[in-house]
């Protein structure tokens, strides 16, 4: 909205061309992200649904938690929804992707204020229900904006576009958001970690949508394909960057409330999304190794227990940051900080890697 207004007022008031910078629109969304959800979170601490008592996690982290606000997601989420819309030059998959988010965030928040659990295959159902039509968004969105009607993706060490099939790009896709979503999910059960960690992925995927791959001669010197709406997705996940972290504000420990289901699904889901759109799904590992190994490993585990009777890391617990804090006597402070430690370590070798070994 305002990227148009922008564009007509220019030709009456010079300086409002200003309102058309994509530097400016990523800037001002974030900062307001920022402001409205460090302001706007607390007035609803009376309205949210309050902690129970989380099922999987350390009893301590379960006491911890019990009585504070949760579903804080609803807010910040409604809060991102409300920016891009304002701030995003929009177009028929932005659209959906926007009001999508705000689906995967509107189920874990029913959940959260729901007095007993919906149960992990209702939910599990809903995640896949929710990744499967925005695979199809994405992909008809992408094959829409592609300049030969193909959806291609860049690999790793590899200059050549590879062209996928629809449904492998719909398998694929729905695998990665919904995987994005549940191990997200689950590493939220340490004050900070689970919003620290999507914050270096946020901030990743900002930077490579604006400066990489929404830039045509960077890209060109990189043999990476240009998007050319880069600098939109750009605005979308700095917008997030700046809610995020006006939640982390409020919740660096000890915590004043809890994202809840509301905030870790729809966060994952994002981050999926916008891999999803970079055209490179590898590009999960530079974002969410650590929420992968942290969450997805004891889904892993739980799923081959449950329907195939295999066992595997039996002295291990999962989520990960449980097996530090139980095993290891890490305090949720060495968790938050040791883990994001090896995320920015990881991200940066990676992303090193994808860019320049091709």
């Amino acid at each position: 909205m305002i990227f148009y207004l922008g564009q007509y007022l220019q030709q009456f008031w010079g300086p409002a061309r200003l309102l058309t910078s994509y530097a400016i629109l990523i800037a001002v969304a974030m900062y307001t992200g920022f402001f409205l959800a460090y302001k706007l979170i607390p007035k609803f601490y009376d309205r949210l649904p309050h902690d129970r008592g989380r099922e999987f996690t350390l009893k301590d982290n379960a006491e911890a938690a019990k009585g504070k606000p949760t579903g804080a997601g609803i807010v910040f989420i409604t809060i991102f929804a409300i920016i891009c819309l304002l701030f995003v030059p929009l177009n028929i998959t932005r659209g959906a992707v926007i009001l999508l988010t705000w689906l995967t965030m509107l189920t874990g928040y029913l959940d959260d204020r729901s007095t007993t659990s919906w149960g992990e295959y209702l939910k599990g159902a809903l995640d896949l229900i929710l990744s499967l039509v925005t695979s199809f968004v994405l992909y008809y969105g992408l094959k829409a904006a592609s300049p030969d009607g193909l959806v291609k993706f860049w690999l790793p060490f590899t200059s050549s576009l590879i062209t996928i099939h629809p449904v492998v790009y719909i398998l694929i896709c729905t695998i990665m958001l919904w995987a994005s979503i549940n191990t997200t999910n689950c590493t939220d059960g340490v004050d900070g970690l689970s919003a620290t960690l999507v914050l270096i992925a946020l901030l990743m995927l900002g930077a490579v949508f604006y400066f990489v791959l929404g830039h045509k001669d960077i890209a060109a010197y990189l043999l990476l394909p240009h998007i050319p709406s880069g600098a939109n997705w750009a605005i979308m996940a700095f917008a997030m960057v700046g809610v995020v972290m006006g939640y982390l504000w409020l919740n660096a420990f000890p915590s004043k409330c809890l994202m809840g289901d509301a905030g870790s699904r729809a966060l994952g889901f994002f981050i999926g999304v916008c891999v999803m759109v970079s055209g490179n799904p590898f590009l999960i590992l530079a974002t969410s190794s650590i929420i992968f190994v942290n969450g997805g490993m004891g889904l892993l585990k739980v799923a081959l227990l449950r329907f195939f009777k295999i066992k595997i890391f039996e002295n291990i617990r999962f989520p990960l940051h449980d097996h530090m804090r139980k095993n290891r006597g890490w305090s949720p402070t060495q968790v938050l900080i040791k883990f994001m430690i090896l995320q920015l370590l990881i991200t940066c070798a990676i992303l090193g890697i994808f860019l320049k070994i091709r």
